[in-house]
């Protein structure tokens, strides 16, 4: 009797020992999963900050956009309403540069017709037991027409601050860009008026960032076989022709 008991003991012991080493066992193998999850995370997460994003964007394109109705407009978000939109545009360029008919004429004409609606109406809603058209009375606030005002000065001091760096030769990348941007649109000019080359920048605007968010990694791609293509001509051309060009005095000035 007492060896079995000592028997019975000794089990007792050991299978709280192997019990012991199977629940440090697993408790291991759970921190593995945990920390090859944590890792798998960490690479995900390093390879999304490696993607290459066209103009260093860091935010998705509603973002950049502003966000909002403004934004959800551009990206058509209701199809309805941004095809409203873009029919009326083309409607009007249409009417102006197909048709020609001049932007005076047609407010004249435009507003003859609704005043001369109006007044009859409201002249003969007497007689004839309606009632009178509901005209709401129309104010401009004034906390918009400030906000407008401070948002194109802050816009145009911009401008003029860049033009400024330009004219003194402090940077040079942005001197070739201006450049060829005023060249472009020299080109454009003077193929079409002022009128088309709105409506062309508005069917860019309506288009292009829908497009580029639909085709967003194709299109990044590309930029960044495009840029290292660009920096190797750009190196090129500092290697050849920039280089050459005395420091001299700009030195002197800078001393």
């Amino acid at each position: 009797m007492a060896e079995h008991k000592e028997e019975t003991v000794l089990d007792k012991i050991s299978e709280k020992l192997h019990g012991g080493d199977i629940s440090s066992s697993s408790s291991d193998s759970d921190d593995d999963k945990k920390g090859s999850s944590s890792s798998a995370a960490a690479a995900a997460a390093a390879m999304k900050a490696k993607i290459y994003r066209l103009f260093g964007r860091e935010r998705p394109v509603h973002s950049v956009l502003g966000g909002g109705k403004p934004a959800d407009l551009v990206l058509w978000r209701n199809k309805k309403i941004s095809g409203g939109v873009l029919a009326g545009a083309t409607a009007i360029w249409l009417l102006f540069e197909v048709m020609e008919y001049h932007l005076l004429t047609l407010l004249c004409h435009c507003f003859i017709l609704s005043l001369a609606v109006l007044f009859l109406w409201s002249n003969a809603s007497a007689f004839i037991n309606k009632s009178p058209p509901n005209i709401p009375e129309v104010k401009i606030p004034e906390d918009l027409t400030v906000n407008i005002a401070l948002s194109l000065r802050d816009n145009i001091n911009r401008g003029f601050a860049t033009l400024r760096e330009i004219g003194l030769g402090r940077d040079l990348k942005k001197f070739l860009v201006v450049i060829a941007g005023l060249w472009s649109l020299s080109v454009l000019g003077s193929s079409c008026n002022f009128l088309t080359l709105f409506y062309i920048g508005f069917l860019t605007l309506y288009t292009v960032p829908v497009l580029y968010e639909k085709y967003e990694d194709k299109v990044d791609a590309f930029g960044e076989k495009a840029m290292v293509e660009l920096k190797k001509y750009y190196a090129l051309f500092e290697e050849k022709c920039l280089s050459k060009i005395p420091k001299g005095l700009l030195k002197d000035k800078k001393h």
